[in-house]
């Protein structure tokens, strides 16, 4: 076993890890600055507001995306996990993309400040995300959305909290949610990342990443095979009837590829699969790093939810 797999050592490295990175969002420039993420994309305009959704885990900061002016209300909107192993904390690496499908998908997006591990372990992020949520269905037409015409969706971590969170709406009867996107995600931390294998010999994602990530985030070897947790792993084989639609979203090099193509064909099993799409020749987190590639990713992406939220909208065939 390795030092990051133990709880004591993966929790320092992990707290190391966030210092680091706040360290370097208050830069004033240079690469991880939250200036320099929300440079990106720079055709599309940043018009935002801060909110603050009450959960039973803790207060949950939310910044708002707007549509662009003239898009009808009240608009449906789309909930947005961030990356960064359940340990990272930083909504800003999102900000393209949410500006990107505020314009282009029409939506408000909820960009989410979700609690992460060690000092939030599981099963407080997912809980927390899917209070957010429920929140933004019962409470959006307060803020001017429609809650009933709702998308949810995440980046690597963020991905699998966004996997928890159509679990928990599948079953606990609600909200209703017309579209779950799993960019990249994690869905199996059942598996070490030792024994996870991947297109390349050397991919962005390593073993000691995935000791670090899952250990800090599910300190109980026993916790990670939980249906919250590793809804792709052998152990969990319920029936997902009803589960929210989803688009899968792969990168061809990325350590978590397979067991996101295993989730997806399970998906599909049960007719909740909308599409599955590899980025060929990409890795893990490859749109924070390239801006063309991201624009054709989240074109898709804002196609399919601008797709899933007039559907949602659309009058019952009589």
């Amino acid at each position: 076993m390795s030092l990051l797999a133990r709880p004591a050592v993966a929790a320092r490295a992990a707290k190391t890890m966030q210092g680091l990175t706040r360290l370097a969002s208050r830069r004033s420039d240079g690469p991880g600055s939250t200036t320099a993420w929300q440079s990106r994309l720079p055709e599309y305009p940043r018009e935002v507001r801060e909110l603050t959704v009450p959960t039973s885990v803790a207060p949950a900061p939310v910044t708002v995306h707007a549509p662009p002016a003239g898009t009808p209300t009240p608009a449906p909107v789309h909930v947005n996990f961030h990356g960064g192993g359940y340990v990272i904390s930083a909504p800003e690496i999102d900000d393209a993309l949410c500006r990107f499908l505020a314009a282009e998908a029409g939506v408000v997006v909820v960009n989410v400040k979700y609690v992460v591990a060690p000092q939030h372990p599981f099963p407080a992020p997912p809980t927390q995300a899917f209070e957010v949520v429920r929140w933004v269905a019962e409470h959006g037409a307060e803020h001017g959305w429609d809650g009933d015409r709702l998308t949810v969706g995440g980046q690597s971590a963020g991905g699998g909290l966004t996997a928890a969170v159509a679990r928990q709406a599948l079953e606990q009867g609600g909200p209703s949610i017309a579209l779950q996107v799993l960019h990249y995600p994690p869905l199996d931390l059942s598996t070490s990342a030792k024994d996870k294998k991947a297109a390349v010999a050397k991919p962005m994602l390593r073993p000691w990443m995935g000791d670090m990530f899952d250990t800090s985030y599910v300190p109980d070897k026993s916790e990670r095979a939980h249906p919250l947790v590793s809804p792709a792993g052998a152990a969990d084989t319920t029936d997902l009837t009803g589960i929210a639609p989803a688009l899968v979203i792969t990168a061809e090099y990325d350590l978590l590829r397979n067991e996101a193509t295993r989730y997806a064909e399970r998906l599909a099993a049960v007719g909740a699969l909308v599409e599955h799409h590899d980025v060929v020749g990409a890795d893990h987190g490859y749109d924070t790093k390239d801006d063309e590639r991201a624009r054709v990713t989240y074109a898709l992406i804002a196609r399919h939810i601008r797709k899933a939220t007039a559907d949602a909208g659309a009058p019952d065939a009589p």
